[in-house]
């Protein structure tokens, strides 16, 4: 766990990202992210291995996409810098990919202009934005200089949007963020659910939910099926991310997982 923290950031507040890295096995989290984990944890006995399968699943995504021909890519949501991040599956792939990186925590982007370096055919930035101010993401000078919107994007919003506690609002940020990319872009997206908990389980969500110690919200199939509106659907489509092209057949439980992702494809504007 961290002692020292940058300066003005807020350790009371629990933050998705470092909660994350609390679940992940890290190190840069304070009391406020291991409380929050560990309710979670008891209503979710798995969440560690949720974690971990969900960030394999952004992983063989990426390397998907960036070995069929997406060389930049526009990941909302990144969190702490972990082992194989976006830019470096890109990049292994094809030395030249281009990433920015979008996060709120003062700590993810300290780290991040830390420890993480492109190729020199590459590039990588970072922005301290919110998913929920898309117009300005897209519109960040730094973004516009690092990614050619009139060329496919690899759009990764991998568990964010259970943060928003509106399905319509998700919605339409997904909707706008799509709207300003060129077709032959992609969206890979994880959300968790709740579709294999037993009712039990749900009610005590509902009860973390209500006291304010837990600050997402699942969906179901068919409500995270809305995200990809107007796009194709990659085979498996949305799946729990264990499935989404296994490594291994030997897969944990959706009820373990409790998490769908896919990866959608944006066809011609009509």
């Amino acid at each position: 766990m961290v002692d020292d923290a940058p300066a003005g950031l807020d350790t009371t507040t629990v933050h998705p990202a470092r909660r994350y890295n609390y679940w992940l096995g890290g190190k840069d989290h304070f009391a406020a992210d291991r409380e929050s984990g560990d309710l979670i944890e008891k209503a979710h006995p798995t969440i560690r291995l949720t974690a971990r399968e969900n960030r394999a699943f952004l992983q063989r995504a990426v390397r998907h996409l960036a070995e069929t021909g997406i060389d930049q890519f526009l990941d909302i949501g990144t969190g702490l810098p972990t082992a194989d991040n976006t830019h470096e599956v890109a990049q292994r792939a094809n030395p030249a990919a281009r990433v920015v990186y979008v996060d709120n925590d003062p700590m993810v982007m300290t780290h991040a202009r830390a420890l993480l370096s492109s190729t020199a055919a590459g590039r990588t930035r970072y922005i301290e934005e919110d998913l929920r101010n898309p117009g300005k993401i897209l519109a960040h000078p730094m973004l516009r200089d690092t990614l050619d919107l009139d060329r496919p994007v690899g759009l990764v919003l991998v568990a964010v949007l259970h943060f928003i506690a509106e399905h319509q609002h998700a919605r339409d940020l997904v909707a706008e963020l799509l709207a300003a990319l060129a077709p032959g872009s992609h969206l890979v997206l994880t959300h968790g659910t709740a579709d294999f908990s037993t009712e039990q389980e749900k009610e005590y969500f509902r009860q973390l939910t209500a006291r304010g110690a837990s600050d997402a919200y699942p969906r179901s199939h068919d409500e995270i099926t809305e995200y990809f509106t107007g796009l194709h659907l990659l085979e498996p489509g949305i799946v729990p991310v264990c499935a989404w092209h296994p490594a291994t057949d030997d897969l944990p439980s959706p009820h373990d997982i409790a998490i769908y992702g896919g990866v959608g494809r944006l066809g011609e504007r009509r």
